[in-house]
Order: structure tokens, then C-alpha cells, then sequence
């Protein structure tokens, strides 16, 4: 590829954050070494992603594609037809933005994209946040270039000679979140020497946790807790409603937490959903959390997420079932011990891979490089090489001399 040639790259990956903030991770990572990238997402219309891949400052285009229901319905009848219509938009896609990568994360609009880029040629990398494999990236396992996974043992899934344990790419503002609580707190209106609590349920939502935390309310109004909670965009209005005769300068609710990284940075005590990106998260961040996993998911897979924590004594763990009656009550005890988050602290801190979102895209640049090689490959007995002009720095194929040495 000439130096003068700006990489394009297609990345693919949605229906839900835990989906589309990697994808996003990755492409930040991405144009921050080549600023003249152009990158284009590619996802399922009327899904989060259309939204939040364009505040993200990306552009996306989205396929006509929807998850199966567990019920018989219209879209189900429809889903074999919308996959074929999927598939070949994908191609044109494929086919005009001449991509020299194309990435998947997962999701609906994930499966036609990567089918089509990997029927092409093009190097191809999936990332599969959690520990059990979600159908969109099983699907295209055999044909990828790599694979890049968040946990061990994945060989279950995935070709073992294609694997790269990478962990989970996360957003760059959360690497920083150390230094950033004086700011938290000023954003959010809190004071330092207030407890603060961050209930999260994933971009969508969690019924139980936040049926838990309004049942419980007054229990954390009563001990002077400070509420960051992120309700769901299909939950928010209805409990807005239900706090308006509390102090809402020290309840801020919200559908959406754009800020994610000042919540953060602002909690001493987090309640999460156990998805993976959730959980990488908050191991990058180093705070105490009570875990509650979703039983509403693939082969209980948040379920082992929040074991492979708790076995580790970095979180503690809530089952859904009992959350109506433990969260808010073993919130409360965690607050107020400092001795116990301390220790959950320290340990959570030692799970957490902040290089994963570059371990990622030094993989895409890899595979960038060879299909270069491959390309420029020269005849007559001729071999071709590369070697680094640059001084250890990510690979950037500006950066990298051809050089001809004899067969």
C-alpha cells in the first residue's frame, strides 16, 4: 500500500452498547496513529448504533437486519429474507468503500459484513467480548483473518491457530479516570465527602436493578447517599416520575450516560449487569462493584463473567432473583466498609487489560501490512520483505521500507 494511500476501514457492530462502544474504541485507536483514516460503520437500522456511532463522529450506514424473536412473529418470517438482502448490500458496500480492513464486533448487521468482506479477501478481524461466542462472530469464525477474544479457553468457538487474547477494547477516557474524580464531582454536583453510588443496567437497561433501587430509595436517601443511575431509555421517564419529591441534586437520573467515564470516576460503589464490556470497564476503572447478572442471556454467560471476579474476591455478586431484597442493603454495607472496598479495590485493579484496545488494532495493522506484501509480491526468484524505519512505535506501513533479497 503507497504511504500516500489512506487506510479504509469498515467496522461493524451494534444492537447494543456491548457491541458498539469496542467497535467505537477500536476506531478512535485507529485514526488517533493515522488521522487521514476513513473509517465507515455499518449497522442495523432503527438500532443504538445509528445514534451513537455518529456522536462518536463517524459515519454509518445501516442494513435492513434484526435479531430472532423467541416468539413466532413477522420479523422472524422475515429474517431469512432481510439476511439475504443484508448480504448483498453488504457486498456493494464491500464492493465501493474498498476497504483494507474490515472489523466486526458483533451483532446484527455484523454477520452480512463480515461474510462479505472475507468472500473478497479483505483481512478481516472479529472481537468477541465475552466469554461465551455470540452467533454473528461463530458464524464467520472459520473464514477471519484473527480473532480477538477477552477470555481463555475460547478454542470451544473459535479455530485455536486464529486466536489473539487481547481483552476488551474500552474507551480511552477510561483510562484516565483516576485523576478525574475532583472534576466528577463538580460535573455531577456532588460533594467529596458524600458517598457516591453508580447503577448502571447496560445502554438498555435493567428491569430488576432498577425495580431494586426505586423499591430501596429512601433506604439511600436516609443514609445521605449521593445516586448516579442510568435507568434506560425505556425505563426513564417512568421513574423520573417516582423521585420527583426527593432532592434531585443528589439523585441524578438518567436514560443515557453520555459521561461515562466521570460516572465512574465519581462512584465509590458501582452496581452493574455483568456483561463483559461492563465488567472491563469497571476493572480498568478499579472500583468496588456488586454485580447482578442478566439470567436473560445465552448459555448464563454474565453469570461466569461475574464469577471469574468474585472467585478472585475483586466484586461481589447479587443474583437477580434476590436483588429486590439484598442490593440496595448490600450497597449500603459496601459503602460504609472501608476495609472490604479497599480489598476489592486492590483486587479488581489486577483483572483489568488497559492495552487491549491497541493489542487490537496492532493486530488490524498486521494483517494491513501482509495483504500489502501480498500485493506487491514481486516474480523472478524475488522475495519481498519489510523492515521499520520508525523506533518501536505501533506498525504504520508509511513508516516501513520494501526491501528485495533473493529466493
Amino acid at each position: 500500500m503507497s504511504s500516500s494511500t489512506p487506510y479504509r476501514l469498515i467496522i461493524s457492530g451494534g444492537g447494543t452498547g456491548g457491541h458498539i462502544f469496542p467497535a467505537v474504541a477500536i476506531a478512535n485507536e485507529f485514526r488517533e496513529r493515522h488521522p487521514d483514516a476513513d473509517i465507515l460503520f455499518v449497522g442495523a437500522k432503527d438500532k443504538m448504533e445509528m445514534t451513537r456511532v455518529p456522536e462518536a463522529g463517524y459515519k454509518i450506514i445501516g442494513l435492513w437486519i434484526t435479531g430472532l424473536q423467541r416468539k413466532l412473529t413477522w420479523s422472524n418470517l422475515l429474517f431469512p429474507v432481510k439476511v439475504v438482502v443484508s448480504y448483498w448490500n453488504a457486498r456493494k458496500i464491500v464492493r465501493e468503500f474498498k476497504p483494507h480492513a474490515v472489523i466486526g464486533t458483533g451483532g446484527f448487521a455484523s454477520g452480512p459484513v463480515m461474510m462479505a468482506a472475507t468472500r473478497a479477501g479483505i483481512p478481516s478481524v472479529i472481537q468477541e467480548q465475552n466469554s461465551f461466542a455470540g452467533l454473528a462472530n461463530k458464524q464467520v469464525a472459520s473464514k477471519v483473518s484473527k480473532v480477538c477474544v477477552a477470555y481463555e479457553g475460547m478454542e470451544k468457538y473459535f479455530p485455536s491457530e486464529k486466536l489473539v487474547l487481547t481483552g476488551n477494547p474500552v474507551r480511552k477516557d477510561m483510562l484516565s479516570i483516576a485523576v478525574k474524580r475532583e472534576r466528577a464531582l463538580n460535573h455531577f454536583g456532588f460533594d467529596a465527602g458524600t458517598k457516591t453510588l453508580l447503577i448502571v443496567g447496560g445502554s438498555l437497561g435493567a428491569r430488576t436493578i432498577n425495580e431494586s433501587i426505586i423499591q430501596g430509595i429512601e433506604k439511600l436517601v436516609d443514609a445521605k447517599v449521593q445516586v448516579i443511575w442510568q435507568t434506560g431509555k425505556g425505563y426513564y421517564e417512568g421513574y423520573k416520575a417516582q423521585l420527583v419529591k426527593y432532592d434531585l441534586r443528589k439523585i441524578r437520573v438518567q436514560d443515557f450516560l453520555k459521561e461515562m467515564d466521570l460516572a465512574y470516576a465519581a462512584a465509590d460503589v458501582v452496581i452493574s449487569r455483568a456483561g463483559a464490556l461492563a465488567v472491563s470497564e469497571i476493572c480498568i476503572a478499579k472500583k468496588p462493584v456488586i454485580l447482578v447478572p442478566s439470567p436473560n442471556v445465552a448459555e448464563d454467560h454474565q453469570t461466569k463473567n461475574a464469577k471469574a471476579l468474585v472467585d478472585k474476591d475483586a466484586a461481589v455478586l447479587v443474583l437477580d432473583k434476590d436483588a429486590g431484597v439484598r442490593l440496595v442493603d448490600e450497597a449500603l454495607k459496601l459503602l460504609f466498609d472501608k476495609q472490604r472496598t479497599d480489598k476489592l479495590t486492590e483486587n479488581i485493579a489486577k483483572l483489568a487489560k488497559p492495552d487491549a484496545t491497541a493489542s487490537i488494532v496492532n493486530e488490524i495493522e498486521k494483517l494491513i501490512v501482509a495483504k500489502s506484501a501480498d500485493k506487491d509480491q514481486p516474480e523472478h526468484g524475488e522475495q519481498l520483505y519489510y523492515k521499520s524505519t520508525g523506533n518501536n512505535q505501533p506498525i504504520d506501513t508509511s513508516r516501513l521500507q520494501p526491501v528485495m533479497v533473493k529466493r
